[in-house]
């Protein structure tokens, strides 16, 4: 992929000066967070927003816990570009299907309208670079909304890998052990799809709900741009009636010959703080990235464990418009997980698991159902510890993986 051409600085929001007017677009959902942030900076005089882009406008009962009512009610419309041009927006927060991002992204740059785009960012790579290209030749800035890369973790753990605190590095492992109910899979008509028609939609564990570990851990690789994946096997399995997969692994090797492994399920027993492990000759880092957790174990050492801060993506990108600060995620940082993306979107079809490989489970008192994948939360963890697939894990449901070139 190509840098990412320099954008030119809009007016400063500091003292006396108008805050950023910005345009949210997906505003349910994870889109209630971003409203609370968007919340947040307006109250601090950073940012404004203008207006929301729904299907369906927000009631006030859905805005009122925002507080953007009254004079500060943004104004609303199904209609993105016409809305970007009469609120007069400077920036967009796209928080919609992944299938809408790269045609939304295009929408605001041919606009000069900077963006924070959702991730993925795209559900293939030919849309993926035609985003980062149409993006790069409008001059507009765009930041990929993979928060852990906002975390002071991940410059503390390229400081400690750097320095050779945990000797060479031998490779990266990643682990997620989450609970998603029957009705997160209906939670809208692209939910659990791999494509809708001819529209490649990807919504698979790896690729969305997870993809945060996937991406870390290639970044903590210090391979997280594209030409860095040298090949990509993968291992894709299903539990519950669905298109995309719910328990999955996969192994990056990039062209160093590093081994990237993540492992992932949204069929746990246990719903557990995903991480990634930084394996080395004399040590490992264990990185709990929704935490900003690190701890690091090295030979001649105690265990050494620290919590650091974190710099919130909308901001940096108001700091990069204002005063050039670099972007933290560039779309170019997210070309290794985009390639990852592509090789599982070209895979064969998840397998179901045999009806014997899962249960059914219940919470009480709701009764909500879920199913659980048997022995699923101890091999994610065999395999970051390992850097092994389910397959060479001795999983009887798995199968030889799928090798992708990148």
């Amino acid at each position: 992929m190509t840098e990412t051409a320099p954008v030119s600085p809009v007016a400063p929001t500091g003292p006396g000066a108008q805050p950023l007017p910005v345009v949210l677009a997906g505003a349910r959902g994870h889109g209630r967070w971003h409203l609370a942030n968007l919340r947040r900076l307006q109250h601090q005089g950073r940012v404004r927003l203008a207006g929301i882009c729904e299907l369906e406008p927000l009631t006030t009962d859905e805005l009122a816990p925002f507080g953007f009512l009254g004079d500060e009610r943004p104004e609303q419309s199904a209609d993105f570009g016409a809305l970007l041009d009469s609120t007069g927006a400077r920036a967009a927060v796209i928080c919609t299907p992944i299938p809408t991002h790269t045609d939304l992204a295009l929408t605001a740059a041919s606009r000069g309208v900077h963006l924070l785009l959702e991730k993925p960012p795209a559900g293939s790579w030919a849309a993926y670079a035609r985003m980062a290209d149409g993006v790069r030749r409008a001059g507009t800035a765009c930041q990929v909304g993979f928060q852990s890369f906002g975390s002071h973790s991940v410059p503390a753990i390229q400081h400690l890998v750097r320095t050779g605190a945990i000797g060479k590095l031998t490779g990266v492992g990643a682990a997620g052990a989450w609970i998603r109910h029957d009705a997160y899979f209906r939670r809208a008509p692209w939910s659990g799809r791999r494509r809708m028609g001819s529209t490649d939609v990807v919504d698979g564990v790896l690729t969305n709900p997870l993809a945060h570990a996937v991406a870390t851990a290639l970044e903590l690789a210090g391979r997280g741009r594209a030409e860095d994946v040298l090949s990509v096997e993968t291992e894709l399995f299903r539990a519950h009636d669905i298109e995309a997969d719910d328990t999955s692994c996969v192994r990056v090797t990039t062209t160093g010959g590093l081994p990237v492994t993540v492992a992932a399920t949204l069929c746990a027993d246990r719903a557990g703080e995903p991480y990634v492990i930084v394996h080395g000759e004399r040590g490992r880092i264990t990185f709990w990235y929704k935490q900003d957790r690190v701890l690091l174990q090295r030979a001649g050492h105690g265990p050494e464990e620290s919590v650091h801060g974190r710099t919130d993506l909308l901001e940096n990108l108001v700091d990069h418009l204002e005063h050039g600060t670099p972007l933290l995620v560039p779309p170019e940082r997210t070309g290794a997980f985009m390639r990852v993306v592509e090789a599982v979107r070209t895979a064969p079809a998840p397998v179901a698991l045999p009806a014997d490989a899962w249960e059914t489970r219940y919470d009480a008192p709701a009764g909500a159902a879920w199913r659980t994948v048997h022995g699923i939360d101890g091999l994610v963890v065999a395999g970051a510890e390992s850097l092994a697939l389910f397959s060479e894990l001795g999983a009887a449901w798995a199968r030889s993986s799928e090798v992708a070139a990148s």
